[in-house]
């Protein structure tokens, strides 16, 4: 249990660090930003207190706005997408989340695969639509929500398999 905190606080730091001092300062076709803190929500433990997850999130996103200055942007996406977390894995593992033993790593590939680019859709939707706040403006957002998470989730997975863990 230990290991979890220790391991999920090692995690925060550094997708912080690496978020801010590497990735913030990547511009990718002028305005493509990867926004690969999201793999926080992704590793968090499935078993953990979702109270925890919240505050863990508000936390992360305060930590990136605070480096970024970004005004709350990405606490509010961050917050959603820790609220949406849990629905969002009902839809992608369905009754095999309901199990004691489920692990994120017992999945298959495209589960896990589709769990983080619906992360990222998610949590780039929130983003994006209170950055721009117009509708009329509906097509620049969906533009900057594909083209970004399209970033951050190839980003994303080559972290995940460059940092993953392997448990014997």
């Amino acid at each position: 249990m230990t290991y979890n905190y220790l391991l999920t606080g090692i995690r925060f730091i550094a997708l912080v660090l690496v978020q801010v001092l590497v990735f913030n300062r990547m511009n990718l076709f002028g305005y493509v930003n990867p926004m690969v803190y999201v793999l926080f929500l992704y590793w968090y433990p499935v078993r953990e207190n979702r109270t925890t997850l919240v505050l863990a999130a508000f936390l992360l996103g305060f930590a990136v706005d605070l480096f970024s200055d970004t005004m709350a942007l990405h606490t509010i996406a961050a917050l959603t997408t820790a609220f949406l977390r849990y629905p969002l894995m009902r839809f992608v593992f369905g009754v095999n989340m309901e199990f004691q033993n489920f692990r994120l790593s017992n999945s298959t590939r495209v589960q896990q695969f589709t769990f983080l680019a619906l992360l990222v859709v998610v949590h780039h939707l929130v983003f994006f639509a209170f950055e721009i706040f117009s509708l009329s403006n509906l097509l620049l957002i969906l533009k900057r929500v594909v083209l970004t998470g399209l970033s951050t989730f190839v980003f994303s997975v080559l972290l995940a398999t460059l940092f993953a863990i392997r448990r014997e």
